[in-house]
């Protein structure tokens, strides 16, 4: 009986895990540059301490990974110089308060009161050179496809545009990478990567998020209805221990 116990429970436990995964998926259908995440499940065996290890048969459901899936997301058309959009394989790399560097394919910059290009939120994007990239005031910017940002100036000659930095553009193996609770991406032994020429950008455009809002609905149902039947499992487990019990005691 109990084995029909510990897999209803562990998997009713796990699903609600799951449901939490779709649904933050399902909030981040607007979310530039967002990566669809799933967890997958696996059981896994009881481990006893006793000397007669008698439960073999009884195994837990956990949470054996996060999946990420890296399907690039649609492009959009914004027109504005500071908005880059990773063309297929790539991240951008940006400096966290700590130092360390992260990855993101949310490329919509801003210029903060110290010229510095920035994230919207406030993370400087990080320059090839490993430093910040600064902007100079009353110019008109441009992005390359290599992720070069160039200044024309507003006023006098407007001939001559001038290269200020370049964006650091990064493709490590995906395997390497990780996600973070603040959903920026990071390699797992926690180094930088090195800039990777092959990266090419989009100016004026941003990435979509690749979330598929019909196929996320049909996976929150499809879950609900297996929590509701692992919890009728365990209603059906307490009453065959309860009628099991009853014939026990009769005699």
């Amino acid at each position: 009986m109990d084995r029909l116990i510990y897999t209803a429970m562990t998997g009713a436990s796990q699903t609600l895990h799951r449901q939490a995964a779709v649904a933050h998926n399902l909030a981040n259908v607007s979310s530039t540059g967002y990566r669809a995440e799933e967890h997958r499940l696996r059981a896994v065996q009881v481990q006893s301490n006793a000397l007669d290890k008698g439960l073999a048969t009884r195994a837990f459901a956990v949470d054996a990974s996060t999946h990420t899936d890296y399907t690039p997301g649609p492009m959009m058309i914004t027109g504005r110089p500071l908005d880059i959009a990773v063309q297929g394989p790539g991240w951008i790399a940006v400096q966290l308060p700590d130092g360390s560097e992260a990855y993101t394919r949310n490329g919509s910059f801003e210029i903060n009161v110290n010229g510095i290009v920035q994230t919207r939120t406030g993370l400087t994007v990080q320059g090839t050179d490993d430093g910040p990239i600064a902007i100079p005031p009353e110019v008109k910017l441009s992005v390359g496809v290599d992720g070069t940002i160039s200044a024309l100036p507003e006023t006098g000659a407007q001939n001559t545009a001038s290269v200020i930095g370049r964006v650091k553009l990064v493709n490590p193996p995906v395997a390497d990478l990780e996600r973070g609770e603040d959903g920026l991406f990071r390699l797992r032994d926690q180094s930088a990567a090195l800039s990777d020429g092959r990266v090419t950008v989009a100016a004026g455009s941003l990435e979509g998020s690749n979330v598929n809002p019909a196929e996320q609905m049909v996976t929150m149902i499809s879950l609900a209805r297996q929590f509701e039947m692992q919890m009728k499992m365990l209603s059906t487990a307490d009453a065959n221990d309860r009628a099991a019990t009853q014939i026990l005691s009769s005699r």
